[in-house]
């Protein structure tokens, strides 16, 4: 029991003065409780709204990428830069320092390689996603795939109702196979999937009418870097992505495989954070890159 000498009672109890109310600043998350919350703040910037994911997943289907031959080499380096990571377990095991302190956005999936048949996957177990702590779990959606989109959406809805349980928010990571229109009546759909199925964050593509894969989606998207493409390109996709509605960033190859990836890691995340443009960012790459 605590000390009573000295015990002042209790006066300041601030009559007239209404509760201050949460307005959550990561969208459709206001209901969630207080542990998805917590794990969402980690990733989005409460002052921005946004963020900055670095994705070096690649590995789990596709072996050594060009970029990703040596973790502690190449990516370790940009890891202060960003505000989330995106990676397997067993990257974050072998290769990320623990001291790293950076929330992250766990690949909770596996199956099949680019070898075969994409999408054939199962989840890992949720009890490996807190051992890592992971702030999320990453999960692909294929909508529109005949064979596979049922797999991944009972993948999708398995990981929520595991998240749900343990606080842990799920990422829905859209897929798209060769037979599917990269536009947006098709992200829209495949967006919007993932938040009906309880995906807390969708990460998707950027496309012509994004606005509308945005609007009619009730969580926060992040866009996927995709193919490596010139700096300029890759951060005009960035801020076009964000004018457009989306809330962040999920890029990869974008940063990695650029010449001067530190450089180009910071730009992008002025462009998402502090509002600049593309331009901008390209000025401000140049100058770090020297």
């Amino acid at each position: 029991m605590p000390d009573m000498e000295g015990f002042r009672e209790a006066n300041n109890f601030g009559l007239g003065q209404a509760q201050a109310t949460d307005n959550f600043h990561v969208k459709g998350a206001s209901n969630l409780p207080w542990g998805m919350k917590d794990r969402l703040t980690r990733i989005f910037n409460p002052k921005s709204g946004k963020a900055v994911l670095l994705a070096f997943d690649h590995g789990f289907i596709m072996g050594p990428t060009s970029g990703l031959e040596r973790i502690d080499l190449s990516i370790v380096p940009l890891l202060e830069y960003a505000d989330c990571l995106m990676c397997t377990r067993g990257i974050l095991q072998s290769s990320i320092p623990a001291a790293t302190n950076k929330p992250v956005c766990l690949r909770s999936d596996a199956g099949s390689s680019i070898l075969t048949e994409l999408n054939r996957n199962v989840l890992i177990d949720v009890e490996d996603a807190i051992r890592y702590n992971a702030s999320a779990m990453a999960v692909m959606f294929a909508a529109g795939d005949e064979e596979r989109e049922a797999i991944t959406a009972a993948n999708l809805v398995k990981a929520v109702d595991l998240g749900n349980r343990y606080g842990i928010p799920v990422m829905g990571v859209t897929a798209v196979g060769k037979q599917m229109a990269r536009d947006a009546r098709y992200f829209a759909l495949a967006s919007r999937m993932c938040a009906e199925n309880g995906a807390s964050i969708v990460k998707t593509y950027y496309c012509e009418g994004f606005e509308r894969v945005a609007a009619t989606c009730p969580v926060p998207i992040v866009i996927a870097g995709g193919k490596k493409v010139p700096e300029l390109d890759a951060l005009k996709l960035c801020y076009n992505a964000i004018q457009d509605g989306a809330a962040g960033v999920d890029m990869g190859r974008n940063v990695f495989q650029s010449e001067h990836p530190a450089a180009m890691i910071q730009a992008v995340h002025a462009v998402v954070h502090d509002g600049i443009t593309a331009e901008q960012g390209y000025e401000m790459y140049q100058d770090l890159s020297k």
